[in-house]
């Protein structure tokens, strides 16, 4: 068997429900042969997940989305690095119940891109998402070295609001050493930077956002494209991904963009983990419509219905019917909710009831 899952948000790592998904798993069967192999699709957990996979974990002390000192982890391999904005520039960054959807930055992504070269990464998978900020990328081009000015020839201010100070922007002054550096944005998310799918639009909401802030930020965003003549870049999939990091990412650093799951699945090896099993295990938190846009699930899915294997999932929730699960690959879903209604002791109790899954996964499969 071989268990590739996601993180369940709020409760368990991906490498925590493999653990217990596996505990469950022998209970039923102990003679099972089960390789665990987390996953991620370019969001949080991301770093965490390659690093279960092999890669060497690495922290720098960064700017924070606050402008306060955060630690920050990487992932290397063989030159090749997985940086994840949510680690510098995340949500998980704020106090409970505060947000600064016009102050947050994205700064200190763009100082652990800089400790990822000087490292030694020479290929680096950018993964975003979860992110506090909607700054269309400005802190993090800042932090590489590139000049975004007010009337005064200073800096910009911090942030998504600081942007209407913008009147000249300059990205000939990026650290040189990044030119040899190949970038891939890694999103499970497309949007265009600016308009009613952009990054404030869709998600400034979701941090902290009034419809005042929206319009202003989307304002904003719209004269960061246009001061760096970079209206067309703003247009393309994945510029409004992490609250239009991609943007910056594309603009700045030349990215290529691909979906998360597709290019993490490569670098960790999933589809020759898949072609040794006989059964595929996948899941995260929340199985819903998200799930079957680009999330880690629907990818692991994907290739395991290439490759003609079975697919179940765990999850915490399940959101979708029978028929939308099918139609993305996996036969059945065993929810959490499902052994315990109560969504608070549900995610308390994440452990024990993912192993009691497990063991009914088993008793049902193999």
């Amino acid at each position: 068997m071989l268990i590739a899952a996601d993180k369940f948000k709020g409760s368990l790592t991906a490498v925590e429900v493999a653990e217990h998904v596996t505990a469950g798993i022998r209970k039923a069967r102990p003679e099972a042969e089960i390789e665990a192999l987390p996953v991620a699709d370019g969001g949080d957990g991301t770093v965490a997940a390659a690093v279960a996979n092999g890669f060497e974990r690495h922290e720098a002390e960064v700017t924070g989305p606050l402008g306060a000192p955060v630690t920050a982890a990487f992932a290397l391999r063989d030159g090749t690095a997985v940086v994840e904005m949510a680690e510098a520039s995340g949500l998980h960054h704020l106090p409970p119940g505060v947000f600064v959807p016009l102050t947050a930055t994205t700064y200190g992504a763009g100082e652990l891109l800089l400790a990822a070269v000087e490292a030694g990464a020479r290929t680096v998978i950018f993964g975003v998402g979860g992110s506090a900020t909607t700054d269309g990328g400005a802190g993090m081009l800042q932090a590489l070295g590139a000049r975004l000015l007010d009337r005064d020839g200073d800096q910009v201010p911090y942030g998504g609001g600081g942007l209407r100070e913008l009147v000249s922007g300059d990205l000939s002054t990026l650290d040189e050493r990044l030119k040899d550096v190949e970038v891939v944005l890694a999103s499970d998310v497309d949007n265009p930077l600016t308009g009613p799918k952009g990054a404030a639009a869709v998600y400034g909401p979701q941090k902290g956002a009034s419809e005042e802030d929206v319009e202003l930020l989307d304002a904003a965003l719209t004269h960061l494209a246009e001061v760096l003549d970079a209206t067309r870049t703003a247009e393309a999939p994945g510029a409004g991904a992490a609250g239009g990091i991609g943007f910056g990412a594309l603009v700045g650093l030349k990215a290529s963009f691909r979906p998360g799951i597709e290019i993490l699945m490569e670098e960790l090896g999933v589809e020759a983990a898949i072609a040794r099993a006989s059964l595929v295990v996948t899941g995260e938190g929340s199985l819903d419509e998200q799930t079957l846009h680009g999330k880690a699930p629907a990818g692991v899915a994907s290739a395991a219905g290439r490759a003609d294997k079975p697919v179940v999932a765990v999850c915490g929730r399940l959101a979708i019917g029978k028929k939308e699960l099918r139609a993305a690959g996996i036969q059945q879903a065993y929810a959490l909710t499902e052994l315990e209604p109560d969504v608070e002791r549900c995610i308390a109790e994440a452990g024990p009831l993912l192993e009691r899954v497990g063991e009914q996964l088993a008793a049902d499969h193999l």
